[in-house]
């Protein structure tokens, strides 16, 4: 059944197409009857293979099923070292095909698993914490900075709310919400009233009602194309296909060339077919699969060091064969991850080394360690106090909880040795303006030493209409 237009819809009347006050949320036992009806928040998963059929289908392939052939003919000949030797091939073959697909599925469903998220749900007129698989549409959500949207909402409130929809929209800038009803035609990347499955919060805060989820969501339904995608055809696949036919034919025009030779010459038609048959096993190439197969496998194994999932072997031939990438939007390739390359202040010019949101590098002047003092210490406080991202390091990697460029101004802190969970502590945080797209700057008011003092970022010009432009970050 298709989706209304939700973002076409005024914010309460979304709310009443679920019979949902968004005051109190939905009760317990109406979510329960929803849930059944609905089903849990989650895209519909693929039924996994076993492994059994894993480890057939790496005895099916088109070179794999020659050397069977192969082997099969050396047996009947009484050859068993040849025949032992030719299975043990096909043997490897599978087994290091069937070890490699496997860890790439596994890899995949331990993905999984990292994006599960949890949403602050009013339910009965109370917040809860729940896991997002058991949201339903009405559901109330509440949002705040950090948050990854658990579901596709319609916006009912908000204030400065911002969210990151480069997974979806490929758009690599954060987009500013509102709950203003917009043009049925509205296309989605610009539907401002709505928040959408696996984006995330950067700032700001929210609330909105859940309009779909699992494959009902947008995020479910591309998770549904790809699911429908055809099985892997590349280059090297389609070459592999035709090889052992080209082979076949030209093993056997020789196997038959040789016994006619032989029975012209008047030789054992027995002995002539034997020597054909000799001929034609030692014809195959039956190490071909198995080096193909190895360094396929050293392929993959490269790419998955760089943080590369690659399922089927045979995809690593075809991206390593890659020339041109094309995309439409430039935040689709980026890292999406800010880092401070240079500081302005106190009238002197610093550089700052590393890369990403790792705390690892140093801020220089003139190519020596600086010394973090006086203005180039007031720059690096402002920067980690005015600030409502997070930095957190899980799995050996460093990433951001809110806006990139907030999460690069905290790694720049660090990188001075201040942290800004140390300085928050110390220097705790009055009052706040968040920031907004008007005055293009955020202000927070801290207690420092007994002394209220207000530190800002932002915009260069707005900064220096508020008699603060002393000091200047630059990014990339």
């Amino acid at each position: 059944m298709a989706q209304p237009d939700w973002h076409a819809m005024e914010a309460a009347e979304a709310a009443r197409h679920f019979a949902v006050d968004p005051a109190q949320g939905l009760d317990e036992a109406e979510a329960k009857e929803r849930l059944k009806a609905y089903g849990p928040n989650r895209p519909s998963a693929k039924a996994a293979r076993s492994g059994f059929a894993r480890f057939f289908s790496q005895l099916i392939q088109p070179l794999v099923l020659v050397l069977i052939a192969a082997g099969t003919v050396t047996v009947f000949l009484g050859e068993w070292i040849d025949a032992g030797v030719i299975f043990g091939v096909v043997l490897i073959n599978a087994v290091v095909g069937f070890i490699q697909e496997g860890k790439a599925e596994s890899a995949l469903a331990a993905l999984a698993r990292t994006i599960a998220a949890e949403a602050t749900v009013l339910r009965n007129g109370k917040r809860y914490k729940l896991d997002a698989a058991a949201l339903v549409p009405g559901d109330m959500v509440i949002l705040s900075a950090g948050d990854k949207i658990p579901a596709d909402l319609r916006l009912l409130g908000g204030k400065e709310l911002r969210t990151a929809e480069a997974a979806l929209t490929g758009e690599s800038t954060p987009v500013d919400k509102s709950p203003g009803p917009l043009p049925a035609d509205t296309v989605l990347a610009e539907r401002r009233n709505m928040a959408y499955t696996g984006t995330l919060a950067v700032a700001g805060q929210g609330a909105g009602v859940v309009v779909a989820t699992g494959d009902a969501s947008e995020t479910g339904r591309i998770s549904q194309l790809i699911a429908q995608a055809p099985d892997l055809v590349t280059p090297l696949t389609v070459k592999i296909g035709a090889f052992p036919q080209r082979l076949l034919v030209a093993i056997l025009l020789l196997a038959a060339i040789t016994f006619a030779i032989g029975i012209l010459r008047g030789e054992s038609a027995f002995d002539r077919f034997m020597a054909a048959v000799a001929l034609a096993v030692a014809a195959i190439p039956e190490g071909l699969p198995a080096a193909m197969t190895i360094t396929l496998a050293i392929g993959v194994a490269r790419m998955a060091r760089r943080r590369a999932i690659i399922r089927k072997l045979p995809a690593v031939e075809t991206l390593g064969s890659t020339t041109v990438i094309c995309s439409d939007k430039t935040g689709t390739l980026t890292e999406n991850a800010m880092t401070v390359r240079e500081i302005w202040a106190g009238g002197k010019l610093f550089s700052v080394t590393g890369h990403g949101y790792s705390p690892a590098g140093a801020i220089e002047l003139e190519g020596e360690a600086a010394t973090v003092a006086g203005a180039l210490r007031e720059t690096l406080m402002a920067g980690a106090l005015c600030n409502d991202a997070r930095l957190v390091h899980e799995e050996r990697q460093w990433t951001v909880a809110g806006d990139p460029t907030e999460g690069a101004l905290l790694t720049a802190a660090r990188k001075g040795s201040l942290d800004e969970v140390t300085l928050n502590s110390v220097f705790a945080r009055l009052d706040e303006l968040p920031f907004d797209s008007t005055r293009q700057y955020m202000a927070t008011l801290h207690n420092v030493e007994g002394v209220q003092l207000v530190y800002m970022k932002g915009a260069v010009a707005c900064s220096s209409a508020a008699g603060n432009a002393n000091t200047e970050i630059g990014l990339e």
